[in-house]
């Protein structure tokens, strides 16, 4: 068995802020969107009224208007179907907008992203005062400090991973000592990301961040699993992140698999 332990100070930097037990988690009760007339089809527009009123991210109005949309006796895949013809008609067939206008129908798939948003919405209201959660997080200062005139970085697509590596790799006191240090960052940024999206309009992030995520994700073809378990809880990751490509896998597979763990 490898013998390895956490790096805390990694851990205490690649941490989000914790949920304060005074913040106001649930979310303000919003008034409930108006009933237009849109299409000027009264099903079609009642079942877009009842996507605005699931919108709302309000656990009460949803389930009031999943109990609505059950009690239309018109189907409401025919529904969606008028609905984009209208949508056809009215933008002179643009694709794009046929194309958005597909899944209309789905008010149980809207209604489980809505509260899945409003949720994430909260938790960030309760970890991050006001907009604080669009500032730079100190791990994000760190990486734009660690990068800084970085030979070759232009962004997280564009740069010369081998220097990156060396930048990041001369805060020793910074660098994860295990699998689970590494899984831990990746958390970490994974779930800022889905947080700032989910209460503001977001981009893809700094840069720098980016480059270290990558950074840290390639540390999992290095670094030796301690045990079974460790090894367990990297593959589970590996299979289901969308940046882990089929290389790459191949690396981290081989890696587990060299360690004997």
């Amino acid at each position: 068995m490898i013998n390895l332990t956490d790096n805390l100070a990694h851990r205490a930097l690649f941490t989000l802020p914790p949920i304060r037990p005074s913040a106001e988690t649930a979310p303000a009760v919003q008034v409930l969107p108006e009933q237009k007339v849109v299409t000027g089809d009264k099903e079609v527009d009642a079942v877009l009224w009842l996507r605005e009123v699931i919108k709302t991210g309000q656990a009460g109005p949803i389930a009031t208007a999943l109990d609505a949309a059950a009690k239309i006796k018109t189907p409401l895949k025919e529904i969606e179907q008028r609905y984009v013809e209208y949508v056809k008609n009215s933008s002179g067939n643009n694709p794009f907008a046929v194309m958005f206008s597909f899944g209309f129908a789905d008010l149980e798939g809207l209604a489980k992203g809505s509260l899945e948003k409003a949720a994430l919405a909260s938790e960030a209201q309760a970890r991050f005062e006001g907009e604080t959660i669009f500032e730079d997080t100190p791990a994000e200062q760190f990486c734009e400090k660690a990068l800084k005139r970085c030979k070759g970085f232009k962004s997280y697509f564009e740069n010369d991973k081998t220097q990156v590596a060396k930048r990041f790799r001369k805060h020793a006191d910074l660098m994860p000592h295990t699998l689970d240090d590494c899984l831990h960052e990746i958390a970490y940024w994974d779930r800022l990301y889905v947080l700032r999206h989910a209460v503001g309009e977001w981009g893809d992030g700094m840069h720098e961040a980016i480059a270290r995520d990558w950074f840290v994700q390639g540390l999992l073809s290095e670094i030796k699993p301690r045990n079974k378990d460790e090894a367990l809880r990297v593959l589970d990751y590996a299979a289901h992140a969308e940046s882990i490509e089929h290389d790459d896998m191949v690396s981290i597979a081989r890696n587990l698999i060299a360690a004997g763990a």
